[in-house]
């Protein structure tokens, strides 16, 4: 397979190829959800706080018995400040995130009668919240859609040529123009869910990627099929249990 010239592409043109490489990933991924195990809006907000510089795999770990001890804003504006840091040290920085989540509990507590406001422009001004934050929280604890710009959904945007934006918020502005609103939380979830299992920042499996006919990037990752299924990761990874209904990876047939 060679790889494609996208130079001169039009705007459209390349918003049609951008929605056939979301629908071939769909097609790859029908089960792309946030990995952050939660029950309610609080509990998404504090993991996906804790998920930073952390794996979610980590942060999952720790929760149950997290979400157990601090039920509710006031427990965590309330927390004694060492038991929760103690808590919190599996998931690396956990002073800062320690001190994160009891002034967030504070300012829950202080504004919102204690309660996560449904709100992008009332999330972002919550202590340690920016908008990656509060569209994870938006999308999947309140079905709102909203694009989760974060480091797996730029690299795949960037490298699959959809857009060379750097600025997380320019990236959101112009992505969002090319999907309807509708699709934007899924949106998100298959872009990551292909960057943290196929298309990975040092060695991305090209050989095996459901997208590899419409990508500019094609050939920068391992091209051979055999080669290439072994740097697969999670439930794609040879010998993994793969959930009901996801295909396996095909290799990718030269053209």
């Amino acid at each position: 397979m060679k790889r494609i010239d996208i130079s001169g592409e039009s705007d459209l043109s390349r918003t049609r190829r951008a929605r056939k490489m979301f629908r071939a990933l769909q097609e790859q991924f029908p089960h792309a959800h946030c990995e952050l195990d939660f029950r309610t809006p609080l509990e998404l907000l504090v993991a996906t706080i804790l998920s930073a510089q952390t794996t979610d795999v980590g942060v999952n770990k720790v929760t149950p018995t997290l979400f157990a001890r601090y039920p509710d804003a006031a427990a965590y504006a309330g927390a004694d400040r060492e038991q929760l840091e103690e808590l919190l040290r599996p998931t690396g920085f956990y002073r800062a995130k320690a001190k994160s989540v009891m002034t967030l509990g504070q300012a829950l507590v202080e504004r919102f009668d204690g309660q996560v406001p449904p709100r992008l422009k009332d999330l972002v001004t919550l202590p340690g919240v920016g908008r990656k934050t509060a569209f994870v929280v938006l999308g999947d604890a309140f079905g709102l859609p909203g694009l989760t710009v974060d480091t797996h959904f730029g690299r795949m945007v960037r490298r699959m040529g959809w857009t060379d934006l750097e600025d997380p918020v320019k990236v959101e502005a112009a992505i969002g123009a090319m999907f309807p609103r509708k699709d934007w939380t899924q949106l998100s979830h298959v872009l990551i869910f292909q960057g943290r299992r196929i298309c990975h920042a040092k060695r991305p499996a090209c050989g095996v990627c459901p997208v590899a006919r419409w990508c500019p990037s094609y050939g920068t990752g391992e091209t051979d099929p055999d080669k290439a299924r072994k740097l697969l990761k999670f439930e794609l990874a040879p010998g993994a249990t793969r959930p009901p209904g996801v295909p396996e990876p095909a290799a990718v047939s030269p053209v």
